[in-house]
């Protein structure tokens, strides 16, 4: 086509497309594969293929049959889009079309569709041989189906219809073959069978000649082990989302039974149908995980046989990412992508206007994209990408058009206003739209722009300025030129100062320091500044970092930040970052802080012994302050945290990088960590050293004793050994003993670290027997030295004699004694330590009494807390670490009525000259209570001083008259029972020099006043109020 015809249309093109009646060819309706009967061919019907798509203008649709143009007439005929055929033949009609829709946009291509004819012939034997087998063994009869076009569905008559062959495990149909497999034969399944063929497309059937199945004469057949007769294909190829089937089955004796799985173990998904009756694995919705070898197994008692196939997966191709319409200029690129995926992979190929794309120098498919440079109005037209592997094809399209446009800037004009700093670079561009592209030109001002080795107009049309001055300032314009016109777009350009950071300097600061870093700046008044700072090359926050950072520039130019109580971890490299609207600036600072050294590095145990350890390490950073001295520590897993060790020499230096640990303790694991100091402060321990443990020491066990025990013993008891001193594992007791007088040891091991005792037991042991002993430990390196001999008695025997003349009497309500003579202590090893007394009241048992022990010779006890006038049943025994001896005769003994249950009362008190003279009310003994013979009267004269008695009978007492400080009295009676209840506490008041000749009167009712009136001769008077034990004035 012309280049001017190619303007006219493409205007024409243009100006219908602005008010929306233009479309390029999309199909609506494609044709789809068609397989006819061919009974239906012989009654002269019809065949239609759709086909149709929308588009403006109006379409013009054709056909191709195997490539070639159909062309219409009383065979093949148009409807729209449609292609009807009449007067069908099976041979030359069959085969692949496709449709072809044109405008003046292109022409678009159809998917394939094919035309197959379905038919099911007649069989052509007549007659067939009869089979004959044994009963029980396997047999197959053979369809040969016909020939025939579609697929076929089989099924077997027995004898006469109506009566089909049903499926078992032992009868088996192959919808493959049509075959008939028997796994065994039994008598009822002698004769004649008629395979029955239908065409599923056509529903035709066909049946063939009656097969007859006799049983020989010659025997039963015996048992054998499967044999698979129906196997399927070594490869199954499974379309995506399809469903497949395998058949297998075996004939044997017995019955064989059919069973599937995975040769990989992947149990079957639940949508796996095993029909194990007719021997049919099917897997519907097939999938790629579905894909693997599976494997029939066919078994009985006799044995197993199995055939294995695999099944892979494919899926035709389908379209990921499909080409867009594109509008392009003339000399623009084009790059159309076009993505499918399937299996196999898919290739790919272009179509334009339904012919098959070349590549030339302009023209390249690569992986399915379509690129195309230096485009021309010839290139416009509809593609279509074709995506296809050896299971199908998939089609897509997309119209390009390539336009011719006079020069316009309406969609890119110039920057309006365009800013630099003085001594920068600026590019002004200048991109209006034209197709061809033309001729581009700049005016500064009113007057053509003047190149210069600082300005250049590019290549694009862009305008380049270098090392820019403000006499550069001023109005630019663009002006565009082609065959089709002239177009211009105007813009400013204003140069500023350039913005300036004054350089600063600064010093060291310690740890805890307020540090403000300056960023003042020198800029053109009329731009805009805006600050950022970065710490390392990280962008600071401010109001985060722990609120160290804040922002302290008061001035418009000035953008100070301070840090707040400085760290070790602020040091580093601080940035400031000035921008403008015409350029950015930054200026850095390396901030030091001083601060206590980092944790030193390389702890090593170098050398140790059983209380010293060599240690060496290297220094940490000093953080810009000199290391003075060193401390080290070290921990156990018996120690609490990490402690401080004495060290030689005892004060390390900061040049010093070894010590020696002493003062440890032996066979211990330690671990050491070393601190480093200097004028700031301590900083960070080291990490620890490996575990050390001291040299074994030699220890035996502490404090060997002994003694008592059971008769014919020997007990031995010490001190166990402490963790930290058994010098390793596999840790025991060496017990070494001997009669006191013999020559050689007896030795026993005790195997336990934590045992504190061993007896030795032994009938020949006498009674308080004297024994030597000796302790040694030992580990699983060896045996230790034994420690000091000392002497242990062996155990002794109990007394074998009882008290005599034992006496007991009644001291008051709550006490007995006791009296006993004591036994001799001989020579007959039968030692007395002490002797037991228990006590009873009538009524309960001897073996529930209570018990009090005396120690040594003491031949009588005071026994306490007994209940008054209650009788008591005694007995005496001695005593050693054995047990106890026969008890004495039993004695009795009754405790004396108790004593009065009621304090005196009406206690009075008054003074005469230097006395103080207290009466009270006679008490009076209760008929079961002891009479009374007297009264106690205990004073003293502050609560922790220990108080005086005073006994008297009578209801009287005289006592000083306190002077320095108060009295406190108590009053109660006494009679053989014991003592009685006692009053309150009484406080009688210092009375001071200046009223010692005051006549005073004091009265306590009972003991439970707690507001008394002091009543004085003169007449004055005075309230006391009492607490619980005392008086205040």
């Amino acid at each position: 086509m012309l280049l001017w015809k190619l303007l006219v249309l493409q205007s024409l093109v243009g100006c219908l497309a602005e008010v929306g009646v233009l479309q390029s060819p999309v199909f609506t309706k494609q044709p789809g594969s068609i397989v006819y009967p061919v009974e239906n061919v012989e009654k002269n019907r019809e065949v239609v293929f759709s086909c149709e798509a929308q588009a403006t203008p109006p379409l013009h649709y054709r056909w191709k049959l195997n490539g070639t143009e159909i062309k219409p007439g009383s065979h093949y005929s148009l409807s729209g889009g449609n292609l009807r055929l009449s007067h069908l033949n099976r041979d030359q009609d069959a085969g692949t079309y496709q449709c072809l829709a044109t405008n003046s946009f292109g022409t678009i291509v159809s998917r394939e569709a094919s035309l197959t004819f379905a038919y099911l012939e007649h069989f052509k034997t007549q007659r067939r041989s009869s089979v004959s087998v044994r009963e029980g063994q396997g047999v197959v009869l053979l369809c040969g189906p016909p020939h025939h076009s579609g697929d076929l569905e089989f099924s077997w008559i027995f004898n006469e219809y109506p009566t089909y062959v049903k499926q078992d495990t032992r009868r088996f149909i192959s919808q493959e073959t049509g075959n008939l497999y028997i796994a065994m034969v039994e008598s009822s399944d002698v004769g004649n069978y008629t395979c029955v063929v239908t065409n599923t497309v056509t529903k035709s059937r066909v049946q063939g000649p009656p097969t007859p199945l006799v049983l020989r004469s010659d025997g039963v057949m015996g048992e054998y082990e499967p044999k698979i007769e129906v196997q399927f294909p070594e490869v199954v190829h499974v379309a995506k989302g399809s469903t497949v089937k395998l058949e297998c089955f075996a004939l044997g004796n017995p019955v064989p039974s059919v069973t599937w799985r995975r040769t990989d173990g992947v149990p079957f998904p639940r949508k796996v149908d095993m029909r194990k009756a007719s021997g049919v694995l099917e897997i519907p919705y097939f999938q790629q995980e579905d894909a693997g070898t599976y494997e029939c197994v066919a078994e009985n008692s006799r044995g197993m046989n199995t055939v294995k196939g695999k099944l892979s997966f494919y899926a035709p191709p389908h379209l990921t990412e499909k080409p867009q319409d594109e509008q392009k200029l003339i000399d623009d690129s084009l790059v159309w992508e076009c993505k499918a995926t399937g299996k196999p992979k898919p290739s790919y190929r272009w179509m334009k206007n339904g012919e098959n794309l070349e590549s030339t120098e302009r023209i390249q498919v690569v992986n399915g994209a379509l690129s195309i440079s230096r485009l021309t109005l010839s290139d416009t037209g509809m593609y279509q990408c074709v995506a296809g592997n050896k299971h199908g094809e998939v089609y897509s399209n997309a119209e390009l058009r390539v336009i011719a446009v006079a020069p316009d800037f309406s969609l890119s004009q110039l920057k309006s206003q365009t800013l630099v700093k003085v001594g920068g670079d600026v590019l002004i561009e200048c991109k209006p739209k034209m197709s061809p592209w033309g001729v581009i030109s700049w005016r500064k001002g009113t007057e053509p722009l003047r190149e210069t080795n600082r300005v250049n107009i590019l290549e694009s049309g862009n305008l380049r300025i270098w090392n820019a001055t403000k006499t550069d300032s001023g109005v630019y314009t663009c002006m565009a030129r082609n065959q089709f016109g002239l177009a211009s777009s105007t813009g400013s350009l204003t140069v500023k100062d350039k913005t300036v950071i004054p350089p600063s300097s600064l010093s060291r600061f310690g740890q805890g320091c307020i540090v403000v870093l300056p960023c003042q700046v020198n800029h053109d008044p009329s731009l805009e500044l805006k600050f950022t700072w970065f710490f390392n090359e990280q962008l600071i926050h401010f109001g985060s970092h722990g609120g160290f950072f804040e922002k302290v520039g008061g001035q418009h130019s000035a953008g100070d930040i301070m840090i707040r109580n400085i760290q070790l971890r602020h040091a580093g490299k601080y940035t400031c970052a000035v921008q403008t609207k015409v350029d950015s600036i930054s200026i850095a600072v390396d901030l030091v802080v001083r601060g206590p050294p980092g944790p030193p590095t390389s702890i090593s145990v170098e050398e140790i012994t059983d209380t010293t350890a060599a240690l060496s390490w290297r220094p940490g950073p000093d953080n810009h302050s000199p290391i003075t001295g060193y401390t080290i520590q070290a921990r156990t897993p018996f120690s609490l945290g990490w402690q401080a060790v004495t060290t030689v020499p005892e004060v390390v230096g900061g040049q010093r990088l070894t010590a020696t640990v002493i003062d440890l303790s032996p066979w211990v694991e330690f671990e050491f960590r070393v601190l480093a100091s200097n004028s700031i402060g301590t900083g960070e321990p080291s990490k620890p050293s490996k575990q050390a443990r001291t040299k074994a020491p030699k220890v035996t066990p502490a404090n060997v004793s002994g003694g008592g025990g059971s008769r014919s013993e020997l007990v031995i008891t010490w001190e166990p050994v402490p963790e930290e001193l058994q010098n390793g594992p596999g840790f025991g007791y060496v017990v070494a003993f001997r009669p006191h007088g013999a020559t050689g040891w007896m030795q026993a091991a005790v195997p336990s670290a934590e045992a504190s005792r061993y007896v030795f037991k032994n009938e020949s042991i006498q009674p308080f027997s004297p024994f030597q002993v000796k302790m040694g430990v030992y580990n699983n390196e060896g045996e230790g030295p034994f420690g000091a001999v000392t002497t242990i008695y062996s155990a002794e025997e109990e007394p074998s004699r009882a008290p005599t003349r034992v006496r007991a009497r009644s001291l008051s309500a709550s006490e007995v004694e006791v009296q006993w003579k004591a036994l001799p202590w001989n020579t007959s090893k039968k030692r007395v330590l002490g002797y037991e007394v228990s006590y009873w009241i009538k009524g309960e048992k001897e073996d529930t009494a209570s018990v009090q022990r005396t120690v040594g010779n003491q031949t009588s006890t005071v026994i306490h807390g007994l209940k008054g006038s209650t009788k008591y049943y005694i007995t005496v025994r001695a005593y050693n670490t054995a047990g106890t001896g026969p008890p004495s005769s039993t004695v009795n003994v009754t405790t004396k009525k108790p004593p009065p249950s009621q304090p005196p009362v009406k206690v009075m008190w008054n003074t005469s000259n230097s006395k103080i003279i207290v009466n009270w009310e006679q008490v009076k003994a209760l008929e079961n209570e002891s009479e009374v013979t007297g009264y106690k009267v205990l004073y003293k004269k502050n609560q922790h001083s220990t108080p005086k008695i005073m006994e008297t009978n009578t209801t009287s007492v005289e006592l000083a008259l306190p002077t320095d400080e108060d009295y406190i009295i108590q009053i109660k009676p006494f009679g053989e029972g014991g003592e009685g209840s006692s009053t309150r506490q009484i406080t009688i008041p210092r009375i001071p020099a200046i009223q010692q000749k005051v006549q005073q009167h004091f009265c306590l009712e009972r003991s439970n006043i707690t507001h008394v009136k002091l009543l004085f001769s003169n007449g004055s008077q005075s309230f006391c109020t009492k607490s619980k034990n005392s008086l205040s004035e």
